[in-house]
């Protein structure tokens, strides 16, 4: 059994200084002390995906990431752990625990098939492994190993953590008082514009110092097509997540505005995160949210955002801001407008797609890579 403050300062020394995650009766005395520390940030994550892409961008902005949950929401990580962090080489680190261990502690019955199938799990998703240290004198190796193994596959470590490894901690933070809720923008304005000229408008408003972070589908490939950059990320799967990758990168780089421009479909598929947004109010996040209506690049079939009032949902989640702008002229007006944030704007627009709409020739991985550069510039 280990202090939590043990493992977290070596940690710290080797550069994790973000973590993100939901919680676990395993994992109760490590969060509560990471809730707790001076020496890191610790971000609530809605579910377990979204601590991922959380952590992930946390390490694209340039601090050490760490993505802790249960095993039974490995589940709910297997989109941004195949799609986001392999496809990209984004190297964090998941602190996992085994309920339901075989031969292990008793469980209850939901953790049964997962906890035979956890090492399987990370093993077919081509992360290697190890369980956590359980004694003072196993942290060092156990992070250095991991270390190792991020630096050389630029790719996720798992450390899977057993009941008992962590003493107990008392919870020594607290959530902050609630922010008072902001009035939410006036009703749905009708479309009058398309995607295309709406991401003119976004780049336009760019000083070149803000980072763009483009969810899946037609979107990264619009804005791609209107002129490749390095403070461009052009998503591919791990759909939904945009804008928690964006709210890692601005948690890591304070003074740059981050701009998620996510999809209606995207949006809804992982609207809690929003919540994370709202609590955590980083001065330098915009989320954008274009809406046609429909799911465009998997056919056109319709989403239920005609009946979803995304300003009210924003303003609710604790967004300081909302705004929402049917037109390319008034999307740059909000953009150009100096506050904090973060800012939340809703831009209904027109289906369609430009003819012969180019797929980036930059891979994934480059694209990720470069911003790392560009952020350290």
């Amino acid at each position: 059994m280990i202090e939590a403050g043990s493992f977290v300062s070596a940690a710290a020394a080797r550069g994790f200084s973000v973590y993100s995650g939901v919680p676990c009766s395993y994992l109760t005395p490590f969060i509560n002390y990471t809730i707790g520390s001076g020496q890191l940030r610790y971000v609530a994550a809605a579910n377990e995906g979204d601590a991922v892409a959380i952590a992930a961008g946390a390490e694209l902005g340039g601090c050490g990431g760490v993505a802790m949950f249960q095993n039974s929401g490995l589940g709910n990580a297997v989109n941004p752990l195949t799609s986001l962090t392999w496809t990209f080489r984004i190297p964090i680190l998941l602190i996992v625990t085994w309920r339901g261990e075989p031969g292990g502690h008793a469980d209850e019955p939901q953790h049964e098939l997962m906890g035979q199938i956890t090492p399987r799990m990370l093993e077919l998703m081509d992360i290697p492994w190890a369980f956590f240290p359980d004694s003072e004198a196993a942290i060092a190796p156990t992070l250095d190993a991991a270390v190792a193994s991020m630096q050389a596959s630029q790719r996720p470590h798992a450390l899977v953590m057993r009941k008992g490894s962590v003493a107990d901690s008392v919870l020594g933070g607290r959530l902050r008082e609630p922010a008072a809720l902001q009035p939410a923008a006036a009703s749905r304005r009708p479309a009058s514009a398309r995607r295309q000229d709406m991401l003119a408008a976004i780049r336009a408003a760019d000083s070149g110092q803000d980072v763009l972070v483009a969810t899946t589908g037609y979107m990264g490939r619009e804005l791609y097509a209107l002129g490749d950059r390095a403070n461009q990320l052009y998503m591919v799967g791990s759909m939904g997540c945009a804008v928690s990758l964006a709210l890692g990168i601005a948690l890591a780089q304070p003074r740059r505005r981050v701009i998620a421009i996510d999809g209606d479909g995207a949006a809804l598929m992982r609207l809690g995160a929003l919540s994370t947004v709202g609590y955590q109010r980083p001065d330098n996040l915009v989320h954008i949210v274009i809406d046609n209506g429909q799911h465009e690049s998997t056919g056109g079939q319709a989403t239920v955002s005609p009946h979803v009032d995304f300003c009210a949902i924003a303003a609710a989640c604790g967004y300081p801001r909302v705004a929402t702008a049917s037109e390319p002229a008034g999307l740059a007006a909000l953009l150009a407008a100096p506050a904090a944030g973060p800012l939340f704007i809703h831009v209904p627009v027109l289906p369609g797609v430009p003819a012969n709409l180019p797929r980036p020739v930059i891979t994934p991985a480059e694209v990720a890579a470069r911003l790392r550069r560009h952020l350290q510039a």
